[in-house]
């Protein structure tokens, strides 16, 4: 399977407006974004998990990277709620569950051969930076040098710009916002090539970002096992 996997060109997914797509655990569907690959793939997805649901116990061979949208997320290791973020290196496994029900943004088979950090940010974690022109507030959630991901407050109706010159990945958790012709609310994810700013109008709330400004595929990623 492959969906949006030419990274040489922009691409926004309205993922609110998707289908939900049954995994095979019950109670846990996917709305998928980005993908390589079969049931084993490099993949970028918006995950929801009914009450009580959970996934089976598995190793995350190729990483795992993670966002709480709303609820409650859990494993063996602890409880996560919205707006938790983690990082689940190479060669680590657990128990993927939700009690009262959650919706997750997942990234999996992109880590870089050599990241192994395992990285846990509870809900305001992170370490402030100086806000861009137009937004409130900016809390980075990861930095290593390859990569940096955060998330921004944008105030209402401001022009925000962008640069970019790695490659940029963007997820919004909370408003509204104008893309060119295009009007993104939650859920709404956006992928940009390098050398191509994003240029967005905020809508008449404010609204709130996640981002990653990388490579949008690491030269050195993890490779997929062969089929």
């Amino acid at each position: 399977m492959r969906i949006n996997d030419d990274l040489s060109k922009p691409v926004i997914v309205h993922a609110a407006r998707l289908d939900w797509v049954p995994s095979p655990a019950a109670g846990v569907s996917r709305r998928m974004l980005f993908r390589i690959g079969g049931e084993v793939a490099r993949a970028t997805s918006i995950v929801r998990y009914t009450a009580g649901s959970a996934f089976p116990r598995h190793t995350h061979t190729g990483g795992e990277e993670i966002f709480v949208l709303d609820g409650r997320f859990q494993d063996e290791h602890g409880d996560y709620p919205a707006g938790s973020y983690f990082r689940n290196p190479p060669g680590t496994s657990h128990v993927p569950a939700a009690r009262d029900g959650c919706t997750i943004f997942v990234r999996l088979w992109q880590h870089r051969d050599g990241d192994r950090e395992q990285l846990v940010r509870k809900p305001g974690a992170g370490e402030q930076a100086e806000p861009r022109a137009g937004a409130s507030t900016a809390t980075v959630l990861f930095d290593d040098g390859h990569e940096e991901v955060r998330v921004e407050d944008w105030k209402a109706g401001e022009h925000i710009t962008v640069e970019n010159s790695r490659g940029l990945e963007f997820l919004v958790l909370a408003g509204e916002l104008l893309v060119g012709e295009q009007r993104l609310e939650a859920q709404s994810w956006g992928r940009v090539p390098a050398g191509t700013r994003l240029e967005a109008r905020v809508g008449t709330q404010a609204a709130r970002i996640w981002m990653k400004d990388a490579p949008l595929l690491h030269r050195d990623v993890l490779a997929l096992p062969e089929r």
